[in-house]
């Protein structure tokens, strides 16, 4: 696994940051923007300069996103101790996921189309799949390469679409995971929602005001169980749903339809009962809508809810990149047996009276389940269980 994101730079320091229910959301640092004082935002405080002189990266017009990508999915190969020959092999898929993708540039790219009659550097960065044709240049990767953009659920869905290819025998391991950078584009389009929160967003609170954006990256390295053999694993992904309640383009049903579908779906799959999940990693945004209608569906599904939490609250929403950098923390909870705070949440929802886990604590823990829901209604829900 790799990941970074506004509380920490590798799985290692990410990890301290949950467990000390640190909060990387502040004031905007890096970049203009009308908001910066306004809105708060889950920033990486790493200037994209400094970050491509890290990644040792020359070539021009290389986005944050595209960075924040190459750095985890660095982590992630290392830790896998993946070979040249293993990422250059057919049997190896790269599957990314994304929703800012190249638009953090926008700018740019608008200013050189306007001042330059050569071009524009960024023309090949706002792809859609920049990041990752980069990532597949970068480290020679000869297998199916895919990037999936559902908003919010892009990166769950990466890691759902590489568990399928090696399911169905077209992959022997698949490298999964998304990214996203802040952007004016996003920030300014999310605030024309009227969702985003001019306070420290506190999701499942009844007094919530909406969501604090975020960025970050993460990517895991998902191997088929008779290639794993004696190396080093963290958990086993056993169950996964993917529904769409096609409802609104930015708001979930108001009777959960589709997170409660997702996860019913990933229990059935992963053949569990309800009451086998011991934590749910929940999507949990911070906003009106969706933690109410979480809620909801959580009721509906669940007797008697197990505890849950959203660690939006410590990176802000990270759009494509949250449902990998969330699948990572849910397999540190599997390792570590532990659950991460739900942070800034003191007073439960009225209609629902369900109360996030409010402070680190251990527990043991055999399932563990993600959620991931998009705009457009696509709702991702996986399972992680210990092996």
């Amino acid at each position: 696994m790799g990941v970074i994101s506004a509380i920490g730079d590798t799985v290692a320091k990410n990890r301290v940051s949950l467990t000390d229910s640190s909060c990387g959301i502040g004031r905007l640092q890096l970049f203009n923007s009308n908001y910066a004082g306004q809105r708060p935002c889950g920033e990486i405080k790493t200037p994209t300069e400094i970050l491509r002189s890290r990644l040792n990266v020359v070539t021009p017009g290389i986005t944050r996103t595209t960075l924040l990508g190459l750095h985890a999915m660095e982590e992630a190969i290392q830790d896998a101790q993946l070979t040249t020959a293993e990422l250059a092999s057919s049997h190896t898929a790269l599957i990314t996921g994304s929703t800012v993708g190249g638009m953090c540039l926008t700018d740019e790219f608008y200013q050189d189309v306007n001042d330059k009659e050569g071009g524009s550097e960024y023309i090949d960065s706002y792809d859609c799949a920049s990041m990752a044709l980069y990532l597949q240049q970068q480290f020679g990767i000869a297998g199916i390469i895919n990037t999936i953009n559902t908003a919010c659920s892009s990166s769950a869905n990466a890691i759902l679409y590489g568990a399928r290819l090696i399911k169905n025998g077209l992959a022997k391991r698949a490298i999964v995971g998304g990214a996203d950078s802040l952007a004016k584009f996003t920030i300014n389009g999310f605030n024309a929602l009227h969702i985003l929160s001019p306070e420290i967003c506190r999701p499942f609170d009844e007094h919530r005001r909406g969501l604090n954006l975020g960025e970050g990256a993460a990517f895991l390295v998902l191997e088929k169980e008779e290639e794993v053999k004696d190396k080093k694993h963290y958990g086993v992904l056993s169950g996964y749903g993917n529904t769409n309640d096609a409802y609104h383009p930015s708001s979930l049903s108001e009777q959960g339809t589709g997170p409660y579908l997702s996860m019913k779906g990933a229990l059935e799959m992963a053949g569990l009962a309800p009451a086998d999940i011991g934590f749910i990693n929940a999507h949990g945004t911070g906003t009106e809508n969706n933690d109410l209608v979480e809620s909801r569906a959580m009721k509906q599904l669940f007797e008697v809810p197990p505890p849950f939490a959203s660690t939006k609250g410590n990176t802000g929403h990270t759009l494509g990149a949250a449902g990998a950098i969330e699948a990572v923390y849910s397999l540190l909870n599997l390792r570590h047996q532990e659950i991460y705070a739900g942070l800034h949440c003191s007073r439960p929802i009225t209609e629902t009276g369900l109360l996030p886990v409010t402070a680190f604590k251990k527990l043991p823990l055999q399932h563990v389940m993600s959620n991931s829901f998009g705009f457009g209604g696509n709702c991702t829900s996986l399972i992680f269980s210990n092996s």
